[in-house]
């Protein structure tokens, strides 16, 4: 069983960063492909960024030029680096996996989720 852990979710100005990181446990010896997606209230939750098992990248629009998906060599922690951040971008922002070889932004193919790290953005 695969357990996501989120954590550096805060808040910040507009124009600042985050990091957040997501400690992955369960997914040793399987390769799986890893996603961060994001939901406000009211809304879907929405695909932000993908990262294949081969290492491609995938970005949502809103995400491309400032976000950046990337992981340990041993997959034990995934990242979303977070730059230029507007109040749109304020969002509780998911970890998740699949044992899958590509995943992409939508979110069928993810069965595991973290709980989740709040991120707040001001302006």
């Amino acid at each position: 069983q695969v357990q996501l852990v989120e954590s550096g979710g805060a808040s910040v100005q507009s124009g600042g960063s985050l990091r957040l990181s997501c400690e992955t446990s369960g997914n040793r010896y399987t390769k799986h492909c890893m996603g961060w997606f994001r939901q406000t209230p009211g809304k879907e939750r929405e695909g932000v960024a993908s990262l294949d098992v081969d290492g491609t990248t995938t970005y949502a629009d809103s995400a491309k030029g400032r976000f950046a998906i990337s992981q340990e060599p041993d997959g034990s922690t995934l990242y979303l680096q977070m730059n230029n951040l507007q109040p749109e971008d304020t969002a509780m922002y998911y970890c998740t996996g699949a044992r899958l070889y590509r995943c992409g932004l939508s979110a069928g193919p993810y069965p595991y989720w973290g709980r989740g790290a709040q991120d707040t953005v001001s302006s």
